[in-house]
């Protein structure tokens, strides 16, 4: 990778020559798929996408701790250094500052990395330039200097672990929260997959995005296999980003979910539909942009909206929604907007205060109920 940056440094671009003997020695046997749909867990998903982006363009590497030697901390890069060589996949000290810059330099010179955090609260350390050189490079260059680089790394709810490290609230901080934090800064793109082919589909559009890209994944949802098919398992696959997904669809009530949510709002689903309330869930899958028409055609005929997130409530994805949905469509609610997130409160450590510190399905199923004005015994709501 070194090697390609002072060429592009010295020449101004990669000798045609060069380009085809780096290619003989790293290019890997394509990778090939049966045609019938199959199931993928979100860590195949991830790698797959990885390994497919890097074999079509040699301009992608991978940066990171314990990337290469160890094969990711989650085993997301895993087969990548034998494949691709230590000039694609590269070990980094434990300094995120440090490696997140060499990131975003590498892509002012026109090369595409694929940054990986250990865990997305590390991204705190290298906050500096994920904002104020990736995502402003593009606007104060006159869209001269474009910006490829992806941001990505494992997040979600842990256990056990308090409120500093990887646990149910930092870790959501870095899900939800920091969903939140990049979703507010113009200049980024910021996605949040649920299932293996929003992992598959959304980290390709990431990687081939012009346009420096957060990508949000969830730690509880790596060892998680969802069905794939056979267009999903094609190398040329992709999705948009800024689309969202109706997973379910319903004409009572709207749920708007990302990452681990989702599942849980389509649990509350099922249940609502025994009690004889159809809900439509809608995963966001992207952040920013948001897919705001998505959001209020479904308002619009289901007339009840419950956001949920992980995330703590002031300033969220779910408050921003709210403002969507009020501005377009408030002539067509029936009721008031129902917010489903975290507790105010940094993630407690005892596991039956942790477990009431973020939403839980029955949290959705009673909101989605006042929604729609079936009563709740008092008794469930304490």
């Amino acid at each position: 990778m070194w090697g390609i940056i002072r060429q592009n440094v010295r020449c101004g671009g990669l000798p045609a020559s060069i380009l085809g003997q780096s290619l003989q020695r790293i290019r890997p046997v394509s990778r090939s798929y049966s045609s019938a749909a199959r199931e993928m867990t979100v860590r195949e998903a991830l790698n797959s996408a990885l390994d497919e982006e890097m074999s079509a363009d040699p301009k992608v590497f991978l940066m990171g701790e314990e990337v290469g030697e160890y094969q990711g901390a989650y085993k997301i890069s895993k087969g990548l250094l034998e494949k691709y060589g230590p000039e694609r996949v590269l070990d980094t000290p434990i300094t995120e500052a440090g490696f997140a810059g060499i990131g975003v330099g590498a892509a002012f010179y026109g090369l595409k990395p694929v940054v990986e955090f250990m865990t997305l609260n590390f991204s705190m350390q290298a906050i500096d330039h994920i904002i104020n050189s990736a995502a402003k490079q593009n606007y104060m260059s006159a869209g001269q200097i474009p910006v490829p680089i992806v941001f990505r790394g494992p997040n979600g709810a842990a256990a056990g672990v308090g409120a500093q490290h990887s646990q149910n609230r930092l870790i959501s901080i870095l899900q939800d929260c920091y969903a939140a934090w990049y979703g507010s800064c113009p200049g980024l793109k910021v996605l949040a997959p649920y299932s293996s082919e929003d992992a598959r589909g959304l980290l390709k559009a990431a990687i081939r995005d012009p346009d420096p890209v957060v990508f949000l994944e969830n730690e509880l949802l790596y060892g998680e296999s969802f069905p794939l098919s056979a267009d999903a398992l094609d190398s040329s696959f992709c999705l948009p980003i800024g689309k969202a997904k109706i997973e379910r669809e319903g004409n009572d009530v709207t749920i708007t979910a990302f990452s681990k949510m989702v599942g849980y709002a389509l649990k509350a689903a099922e249940i609502l539909g025994k009690e004889g309330i159809s809900a439509e869930v809608i995963n966001l899958r992207s952040i920013r942009p948001l897919d705001r028409p998505t959001i209020n055609d479904s308002v619009r005929k289901t007339n009840r909206l419950v956001t949920v997130e992980e995330g703590f409530p002031q300033h969220g994805v779910g408050a921003e929604i709210c403002a969507s949905v009020i501005e377009e469509s408030f002539g067509c609610l029936d009721a008031p907007v129902e917010r489903i997130s975290g507790a105010d409160v940094p993630m407690p450590y005892a596991a039956n205060l942790e477990r009431m510190a973020v939403p839980q399905v029955e949290d959705i199923v009673r909101a989605a109920k006042r929604a729609c004005y079936r009563l709740v015994p008092m008794a469930a709501t304490a």
